[in-house]
């Protein structure tokens, strides 16, 4: 990487604040944190603002069942107050929802027609754990899915990288793409935790088998366990699979003081973390970089963890604050890792 700073493209509307619920861990504050933050560094020359539209029905349901579709629109019209017991909803969250989804398409369109080479799309609701016809874990249509469908479908993109870092694995992102050899999905997250997927040995199936790489660490890990997966797994993966585009499940709820879960992230972690993956992206697919918002739920910090996204990202030279968060568990993640590459040995030459 070079040192002069890069100009992000931030997706964002101010209607993603209107699906909210006070009392609920994901609301709409999450977002004002962050835009907060954004501000206090005075970089506006740094960022653009990317307002997106809805998505439409037929590019939902590249992902979704139609019924589905017709059965959250039918319950927000209805005053329903939930869509499961986790993901509630309001009267307005449908289209809400049309519109997270189609800021991931946005932000995609953006890259792909070069108009930027990283967008950081600050959409919600979420959207990782939403199945192809069940809303769940606080996410109502799957963001980050529907835009690589857009990206084989569109683009003829068959070389596409998911890489998950959300605390709470991505059930939905990878059942959709487990016998899909052109998605390649990467999750590093905490197990035991919800929703109970996410093991060593889902791999993918048939044509996929392989394109699906978890690595669930124990409850504890830090920054010094989370930069050893990225360069023992991700980083030689990458290299072997070549990515055309890559793209980001920002959750932000590894984060040390995060309510909802218990791992040691810090600021700094998070910042190598996102480093690495520009490194990545620059190295293999051009540049191509799209980031969707998922978890995260210490307002301040997974706003600062954000931040530190883009200052890596953007390469903006912010001072990076220093916290005593980070727990290096090293033989228990150490045991994980080399379990993963057992698991994926027969897959991968680099992992042999």
């Amino acid at each position: 990487m070079n040192s002069e700073h890069e100009v992000l493209g931030i997706v964002y509307h101010p209607d993603y604040l209107i699906h909210t619920d006070p009392h609920h861990p994901e609301r709409k504050e999450r977002l004002d944190h962050i835009w907060r933050k954004i501000d206090s560094v005075n970089l506006k020359n740094n960022y653009t603002v990317i307002q997106p539209e809805p998505a439409d029905i037929n590019t939902i349901s590249l992902v979704h069942e139609k019924g589905y579709i017709e059965s959250v629109e039918k319950a927000c019209k209805q005053n329903v107050s939930g869509l499961d017991m986790d993901t509630y909803i309001v009267p307005e969250s449908y289209e809400v929802a049309l519109l997270s989804a189609g800021g991931a398409v946005k932000g995609l369109e953006e890259v792909m027609e070069g108009r930027f080479r990283r967008v950081i799309c600050l959409n919600r609701p979420p959207g990782h754990h939403a199945e192809k016809s069940r809303a769940m874990g606080f996410c109502i249509f799957n963001n980050i899915a529907i835009a690589a469908r857009v990206a084989q479908k569109k683009y003829g993109l068959n070389r596409i990288a998911i890489v998950d870092w959300d605390v709470h694995h991505g059930n939905g992102t990878q059942h959709e793409f487990a016998a899909d050899k052109e998605v390649l999905f990467f999750s590093v997250h905490q197990s035991p935790n919800f929703p109970g997927t996410g093991g060593i040995k889902e791999t993918g199936r048939g044509e996929g088998e392989g394109y699906t790489i978890n690595v669930p660490l124990p409850p504890g890990c830090g920054d010094s366990d989370y930069l050893r997966v990225f360069k023992e797994i991700l980083i030689p993966v990458m290299q072997e699979f070549q990515p055309q585009i890559l793209m980001l499940s920002a959750g932000q709820d590894a984060y040390h003081l995060d309510p909802l879960a218990s791992m040691k992230l810090t600021f700094r972690g998070y910042y190598e973390m996102a480093s690495m993956l520009g490194e990545i992206a620059d190295e293999y697919a051009q540049g191509r970089f799209l980031s969707c918002l998922e978890g995260g739920y210490h307002l301040e910090g997974q706003a600062e963890v954000m931040l530190q996204a883009m200052n890596a990202l953007g390469r903006w030279n912010l001072p990076v604050p220093n916290e005593n968060g980070d727990s290096y568990t090293g033989e228990m993640a150490g045991r994980r890792v080399s379990e993963v590459k057992e698991a994926q040995k027969h897959y991968w030459r680099v992992l042999q």
